[in-house]
């Protein structure tokens, strides 16, 4: 439903850490003067079960360190989660106001409803709010299904002060004291108090009882899974509500249609009049998302001519390639100003400590310190205007900043660009459910997983070897993985987002609800320059080759991904040279977007079998080649084995697939067998087995390498540091 949520939040906790990033973003486009948000408010509407989950109460120092009065909480305090009690023995709102008041909140309880004012003013000794604060939620629910004669004994009855207090009242009168959450008086008041606080974010903690006015539902454990009425539950509900229905009526529409008769008191009723007004003063009868920001005029050429131009006798991580086009865009005029830079406490380690002094980090406060750095050239600067949303140690907070800059061009009519930038196994593993909330809102942006692969970066513990996030990217229909190897890739890659996300493609003209995942690596390589008869349409869609050769012998077919190019070239000159034997090369930039092409064309051929089937891309830029195929990557086999099926030839693919290898990056890769001599000896064994090559030749190679000893190459020099 694109044109209808604009904040679904997909799991529970989600909410709440949106919510705040969002208030916060709502003030960073204000400081910045990119849009006076200043009349706008954040509404969050949560249940006290919810509370539960690390997201909901993770963040809520931010708010308050940040002092966003833009931002209201509303929790629901039924008491109840899907099981039974949320603390049965506790209190759960007395928990919650610890929590919020301890972290700078201004809390709101709306606890009891206005039927208890007279028994509170009674009160004078204080022992109703003694007997209110000590009875345990779990009990207090057991009084919401039971009469008021239980009422009367159990809560009222233990102290005979509580008893006179209430021998006035009928036990129905007791029965129907309600809890503050059903107030509508004072459930406004907590809101417009809400609103006219300044200096905190506000949470109104209100107290309900789950399924109130449904008879057979309220207050039930097995509430959640009761999913249809009775015709004398129904009957009960009416009658609760004093509604102007028959029993006829009643029996005659549920008989016929399975449900109750809808109750409209007419057009001319003040609610009716009330509930039309306030349609009207809000835009309209249903939510709807409006997309009203303007495409983008993108950079030019020139923007990415330095990429294209290779490194020359220099050696740059593709982490570096990324980041100094970044770097570019943020000083164009057009879209510089509208790139959101976001790391979580990782600036420094992705080479953009540079852009402190002059972007600067995001912070309202500004600065009220002398940085220990201030005296250096690329000093740590904070301002009110600032950039750069460094978010501490929290990828969820990240994320959630992600998506809120990313949803803009919807919420706000302004497009902006997330470049939220991280290790990659910190990605998709770590907040995989918060990239689904993003695409879920349809927003836009750059992922950029950083430190990719399984082996590159093994001087910090296994926990840090990322050899799947593709495969997670995958299950995501949002977003568009990449994992270039060379410079001139990413230049394209990073062009063709700017134009898909905000551009003037897409069904409306205004761009496309994607998502762009780059895994870039932090090991310098050689960049070659871009060919003249450079292939950008294989690039963008997955695969190009980058190199033949023409000479004469048994031939096989290359392919690599990202930081395991290189393995690919060194393997194609050990087999020519030493083998014989003549290689093609071909750079896979997406194996996820040749996965989902080949799909495709399976679908549409299988939706159309009266014409002629469709020929998935990777078969198509295969099929004028010949040889066996073996494919390799820094992440486990069953990356590059999603194209298996559309592969026209023998294919044979090496990965890392295990948890890791702790030693230097050589050695690692000969653990896997996924370095250039093993990449050698996988393709003469596939020449072997085709009867093109001398069985007893892949036992000599595997031999002379050693491919099963990582102590082989314990000579090998490192590239780059760890990180």
């Amino acid at each position: 439903m694109p044109d209808f949520w604009e904040f679904p939040t997909v799991s529970m906790g989600l909410t709440a850490i949106g919510s705040i990033y969002q208030a916060r973003f709502n003030r960073y486009l204000h400081n910045r003067g990119i849009k006076d948000t200043s009349d706008q408010r954040v509404w969050a509407f949560l249940g006290d079960g919810e509370m539960a989950e690390p997201e909901s109460l993770g963040a809520i120092r931010i708010a308050a360190r940040e002092e966003l009065d833009n931002l209201v909480w509303v929790v629901n305090c039924n008491l109840q989660q899907l099981d039974g009690p949320v603390t049965g023995n506790g209190k759960i709102i007395q928990e919650l106001e610890a929590n919020f008041r301890g972290a700078g909140w201004n809390v709101i309880k709306v606890i009891w409803g206005r039927e208890w004012d007279e028994l509170l003013a009674r009160d004078v000794d204080g022992v109703l709010v003694n007997q209110m604060n000590t009875t345990p939620d779990g009990q207090f629910q057991t009084f919401s299904v039971e009469d008021g004669a239980y009422t009367r004994e159990h809560f009222f009855g233990p102290d005979p002060r509580l008893r006179r207090m209430v021998e006035h009242m009928s036990d129905r009168q007791i029965e129907k004291l309600p809890r503050g959450g059903h107030d509508y008086r004072k459930v406004y008041a907590a809101f417009d108090a809400a609103t006219k606080h300044v200096g905190q974010p506000t949470v109104i903690l209100a107290k309900t009882i789950k399924g109130w006015t449904i008879d057979a539902l309220e207050g039930r454990n097995a509430t959640h899974q009761m999913k249809k009425l009775t015709m004398a539950d129904l009957k009960k509900f009416r009658d609760r509500l004093y509604l102007p229905i028959s029993d006829r009526e009643l029996e005659t529409t549920y008989e016929e249609t399975g449900t109750a008769p809808f109750f409209h008191p007419g057009a001319d009723a003040p609610e009716i009049e009330y509930m039309m007004e306030r349609r009207r003063t809000l835009g309209g009868s249903l939510p709807k998302r409006d997309v009203r920001a303007k495409p983008l005029t993108l950079p030019g050429d020139k923007v990415y001519a330095d990429l294209k131009q290779g490194s020359g006798n220099n050696k740059i991580a593709t982490t570096m390639a990324a980041v100094r086009l970044l770097r570019d865009w943020m000083k164009d005029p057009e879209i510089g100003s509208r790139i959101v830079p976001i790391a979580p406490d990782e600036y420094r380690t992705f080479g953009m400590d540079s852009m402190f002094p002059s972007a600067k980090v995001y912070d309202p406060a500004g600065q009220t310190f002398e940085s220990v750095d201030r005296k250096l050239l690329l000093a740590y600067k904070m301002s009110p205007q600032g950039q750069m949303l460094h978010e501490g140690i929290s990828e969820a907070g990240a994320m959630a900043s992600a998506t809120a800059a990313g949803s803009a061009y919807s919420t706000h009519g302004e497009h902006m660009i997330p470049f939220y930038i991280f290790y990659s196994m910190f990605g998709f593993q770590r907040t995989g459910d918060s990239i689904w909330a993003m695409a879920d809102q349809l927003a836009r942006g750059f992922l950029i997983g950083a430190t990719a692969g399984r082996t590159t970066l093994t001087g910090e513990g296994l926990q840090h070897a990322d050899g799947h996030s593709p495969l997670l990217a995958a299950t995501n229909p949002a977003v568009v993985h990449y994992d270039p190897g060379y410079a001139y890739e990413i230049a394209h890659i990073m062009r063709s987002g700017l134009e898909r996300m905000y551009g003037t493609g897409g069904p409306d003209g205004n761009g496309e609800n994607v998502i762009f995942y780059i895994t870039v690596y932090n090991e310098p390589v050689s960049q070659p320059a871009e060919p003249e008869d450079v292939d950008v349409d294989g690039i963008l869609r997955g695969l190009h080759q980058v190199a033949q050769d023409d000479g004469e012998g048994p031939r096989v077919r290359l392919m690599a991904s990202g930081v395991a190019l290189p393995w690919i070239e060194d393997a194609a000159r050990m087999l020519r040279e030493e083998w014989g034997v003549r290689a093609d090369l071909w750079s896979v930039t997406s194996w996820n977007e040749l996965a989902r092409d080949a799909v495709s064309a399976e679908q549409w051929s299988l939706l159309n079998p009266s014409e002629t089937p469709r020929t998935p891309f990777v078969t198509e830029k295969l099929m004028g080649s010949s040889g066996p195929v073996v494919a390799v990557s820094d992440y486990m086999r069953a990356v590059p084995l999603q194209i298996a099926r559309w592969v026209p030839e023998d294919y044979r693919v090496l990965g890392a697939d295990g948890f890791g290898f702790a030693d230097t990056r050589p050695a690692a890769r000969r653990y896997f067998q996924i370095d250039a001599q093993s990449v050698v000896v996988q393709a003469l064994q596939a020449l072997a087995d085709a009867g093109d090559l001398d069985p007893a030749l892949v036992e000599k190679a595997a031999s002379q390498y050693r491919i099963d000893d990582p102590t082989a190459v314990a000579g090998v020099q490192q590239e780059g540091g760890d990180a």
